[in-house]
């Protein structure tokens, strides 16, 4: 939807509001609703936020020893600036439009440098420095409950009532069953600008995967965004709820979100990943593609947060599970943490690692700026891997907590190089801040285990 669209659309009473929102370091779309008729008064003016909302835990609670913003510095705001690119009518909420917004410090009159969208525009502009555009998708998992968000709470998220009883894996019988959920979702998101693919049953029970169509990087996380609001928003309408945790079931598979991201010339008219007929090595794929993957591996252990920030995301790393376990890659083997698929113009990389619960934002910043990073230093990848990754214990794995993909992170003078010294501080102390929360708690496994037997 353009300007124009919206005028028209607010003046025949179509539209009334106008959600202005970003994303916080979860991921979670927070903002504004305004009037559409004050929003169209001052068109492109934005509004303001406090800027605690890129310091604070999940409860919303400010979190003390952040450089960006504190009590000391008085809690000021930021600018949320609209990109009219994003703006659309949303099908899961009456009369509404949303538009995505960028944080942007007005005093410096600048983005905001630890922002998730300034951070993946920044390694967005640096690809376009070296000649390239970039394409993704995400590719998100989730499982449906029959109970609603409230009575989930009020059960304590256990006894729920999954929308299958069996592993629906392609299963259209099981498919069929919560069409009327799943159907509606899918139907949601193509009106509102946000083209779906495809769904399916996953391995599960009330699993399910719901394919939106690729685009460009920073379109895809935007769309990847919105797709977990409006799916959520629409499960709440239905009385129904879907979570993209990345682990809710110890003895089902996780939930994933499988990247795929390839690269291509400046008007994006040539996937660069695929070799010419009269270059590269006779695989049909380039030294570019190569160079790539290798960067893109040889920085994986140490961007893992970004791709598993929560406590819960390492819960999903276990043999046999369909998630990665080691950092390999292999043609089309879903045992490898890298499954490079397609060929020619459809070439790309798919990276099995993140969870549904990664931040896109963060989850490609942290893919383009190790990438980029091996075409820069021409960082050759390891030989393929053939046969199950799962079994390759000399294989280097995939970190066992957020503690120790944080530790990594923290410390990585590479990483440092890539993101700078003010990105790096940041984000370490929000994942020790997830992760003293975390060690703080006395769980209901503890409970069950010591109570009575200890």
């Amino acid at each position: 939807m353009d300007q124009q669209q919206l005028a028209r659309a607010v003046d025949s009473g179509e539209v009334d509001t106008v959600v202005l929102a970003f994303t916080d370091m979860y991921g979670r779309m927070l903002g504004k609703r305004l009037d559409a008729d004050f929003f169209l008064d001052d068109i492109g003016a934005g509004t303001h936020a406090c800027n605690y909302l890129l310091t604070t835990d999940i409860e919303m609670e400010p979190v003390p020893g952040y450089e960006y913003a504190s009590w000391e510095l008085g809690y000021g705001d930021f600018h949320l600036v609209p990109d009219f690119g994003t703006m659309r009518q949303v099908a899961w909420a009456e009369r509404t439009v949303v538009v995505l917004c960028d944080v942007i410090d007005d005093a410096k009159n600048a983005p905001v440098a630890i922002a998730p969208r300034s951070m993946l525009r920044r390694q967005i502009e640096r690809g376009a420095d070296l000649g390239f555009t970039v394409k993704a998708a995400s590719e998100l998992e989730f499982y449906l409950y029959d109970d609603s968000y409230r009575d989930a709470q009020a059960k304590g998220h256990t006894d729920l009532t999954a929308a299958g009883w069996y592993n629906e894996d392609y299963n259209l019988l099981q498919g069929a069953r919560i069409e009327g959920y799943v159907g509606a979702a899918r139907r949601a998101l193509s009106a509102s600008g946000i083209p779906v693919e495809s769904s399916k049953g996953e391995a599960g029970r009330g699993q399910h995967e719901l394919n939106i169509r690729y685009a460009d990087v920073l379109d895809m996380a935007d769309r990847h965004t919105l797709m977990k609001q409006g799916m959520k928003e629409l499960a709440d309408q239905m009385g129904v709820s879907v979570t993209f945790m990345a682990k809710p079931h110890a003895n089902q598979s996780g939930n994933s979100s499988h990247l795929h991201l390839s690269l291509w010339n400046a008007d994006a008219s040539t996937n660069v990943f695929a070799a010419s007929p009269t270059s590269g090595d006779g695989s049909g794929r380039s030294d570019t593609f190569r160079h790539f993957l290798g960067g893109w591996m040889a920085h994986t252990a140490d961007f893992t947060a970004f791709y598993a920030p929560t406590v819960n995301s390492y819960k999903r790393y276990r043999d046999g599970s369909w998630a990665p376990t080691r950092i390999a890659w292999s043609d089309d083997n879903r045992t490898a943490g890298f499954r490079v698929v397609g060929s020619g113009p459809s070439l790309r990389i798919e990276c099995r690692i993140p969870g549904a619960d990664c931040n896109p934002y963060l989850a490609y910043t942290a893919a383009l700026a190790s990438g980029l990073d091996g075409i820069e230093n021409r960082t050759e990848p390891p030989e393929a891997f053939r046969g199950d990754v799962y079994a390759a214990a000399d294989l280097p794995r995939v970190a066992y907590t957020l503690e120790h993909a944080a530790a990594g992170f923290r410390s990585s003078s590479a990483i440092r190089g890539l993101l700078g010294d003010a990105v790096v501080d940041h984000y370490s102390h929000f994942f020790g801040v997830e992760v003293g929360a975390y060690n703080n708690s006395v769980t209901d496994w503890e409970l069950n285990r010591y109570f009575e037997r200890i």
